[in-house]
């Protein structure tokens, strides 16, 4: 990765620059030596289509490969479906495992073949090992790429056997011993073993505590458990124990980063990793479902206050203040729906503690409610004059909260259940549900005083 971004702006202005002026062969020589192919990556994403296509052509057969496993999907498979199997084979060459079975999870199942035909057979081998995990579970973001040693050597063996190696696998913290089926029995820190007596045996300082990972254990699992124990890396086994592999600090990095990136764009109906650049056919289609899902809601919102028409017609101070109660609930509503989905993430929320939760964000929406009920009623009596319309909308303010806080709680804990994203559809279902509550009590209070 680049080392230093304030070095790094200097070679993509000068790039930029050789484009524009036509010099494709500084263009070239800047793409495949002057830059680390994370930043190849990153200037792609940052191009729009056009001189996107351009710049791919420029970048040597190669050192594709390293470029794709760095760009978002949209554009990785954008650049897949234009290589056949041999181009597919030359660019990933060297790439490791885990990062290569992400690129063939996005390609269609008789091109995968068409590649993994085309590997030696100890490779291949690998590679299926992952790919027969699903791509958000331990056993998919797995490297088969390990060191293992026997328990019954000597630590002077061991040194002898690493220095046959030209390099170690990267982030190697620690070599795990297995037994002679490669069942997993301990591990031995690169730093204990560089510090220990050379006579000393593998299973006198080998740690036989340490943590290991299920292979279909969930990414979001996997990336707690190193948050929670500082984790560099960790092995993999199957249910039987067997070593399957190990994951890194780099892959769980991936995971945290892709997590909160679908959190923030779920809200919005979107995608992860949309193409900044997209088409805008390609970028209307998407958007179009989400706001079609919105307009459905926003019809609900609006029957709601059609049957209450009369009544917004004889006081029509209800109109303007309509919109403060929704409001007030949406945000309340959020509040909680943001707390819930962060605690689900995180393995906080269970079923034992979902009742203190929901106790607990029913105080804090009625102490809410009744503080601003009243600031909002004096704001209305002082604004319009009417004791009655004021008492109205304290009433709908603190009714509103309480349904946003009871929402908000036990929304993401029913989704979850039914395995529907909260971060991608609560949202909506919230502001559909506050709204309606909100209209309801505060125009329906008003219909039964005023009519």
């Amino acid at each position: 990765m680049s080392k230093n971004p304030e070095k790094l702006r200097p070679k993509l202005a000068r790039l930029s620059e050789a484009l524009e002026s036509g010099a494709l062969d500084q263009a070239r020589r800047m793409l495949n030596r002057g830059l680390a192919p994370v930043d190849v990556a990153h200037l792609l994403e940052s191009t729009p289509p056009k001189e996107r296509d351009v710049l791919w052509e420029l970048i040597e057969p190669e050192l594709q490969g390293d470029v794709l496993q760095y760009l978002g999907e949209d554009i990785q498979v954008e650049f897949l479906n234009r290589m056949d199997a041999q181009q597919l084979v030359s660019a990933t060459e060297g790439l490791d495992v885990d990062d290569l079975a992400d690129l063939l999870q996005r390609l269609p199942n008789t091109v995968t073949l068409e590649v993994l035909a085309s590997m030696e057979a100890q490779e291949r081998q690998r590679l299926e090992t992952v790919l027969s995990y699903p791509e958000d579970t331990a056993g998919g973001l797995m490297n088969t790429d390990t060191l293992t040693i026997r328990p019954d050597i000597t630590l002077d063996v061991v040194l002898r056997y690493l220095r046959r190696h030209e390099r170690l696998p990267d982030t190697t913290d620690s070599l795990l011993v297995v037994t002679r089926s490669d069942k997993l029995i301990g591990s031995l820190p690169i730093n204990r073993l560089l510090v220990s007596e050379p006579s000393m045996l593998v299973r006198e300082v080998m740690d036989t505590d340490m943590l290991s990972i299920q292979a279909t254990a969930e990414d979001t699992d996997v990336a707690n458990l190193f948050e929670k124990f500082d984790l560099v890396s960790a092995p993999v086994i199957g249910s039987d124990g067997h070593l399957l592999g190990r994951i890194t600090i780099d892959d769980v990095v991936d995971v945290i980063r892709g997590d909160a990136e679908h959190q923030m764009m779920s809200m919005a109906g979107l995608d992860e990793d949309e193409d900044t650049f997209a088409p805008a056919w390609r970028t209307s289609r998407r958007r179009a479902v989400w706001l079609g899902i919105n307009l459905i809601t926003a019809f609900m919102a609006a029957a709601v206050i059609g049957m209450f028409e009369a009544t917004i017609a004889q006081v029509t101070a209800l109109a303007v203040l309509m919109p403060i109660v929704a409001s007030m609930g949406g945000i309340a509503g959020s509040q909680a729906l943001t707390v819930l989905i962060r605690g689900i993430a995180l393995g906080h929320v269970s079923g034992s503690n979902v009742r203190w939760l929901l106790n607990r964000e029913l105080i804090v929406g009625a102490l809410n409610g009744l503080l601003w009920a009243l600031v909002i009623a004096a704001i209305a009596v002082a604004w319009f004059g009417d004791l009655a319309l004021g008492g109205i909308i304290a009433a709908a303010i603190v009714i509103n909260l309480l349904f946003a806080a009871l929402c908000g709680t036990l929304l993401p804990v029913i989704l979850r259940r039914l395995n529907i994203d909260a971060a991608l559809s609560g949202s909506v279902i919230l502001t559909t549900v506050t709204d309606v509550i909100g209209f309801l009590a505060f125009l329906g209070l008003a219909t039964v005083f005023y009519l």
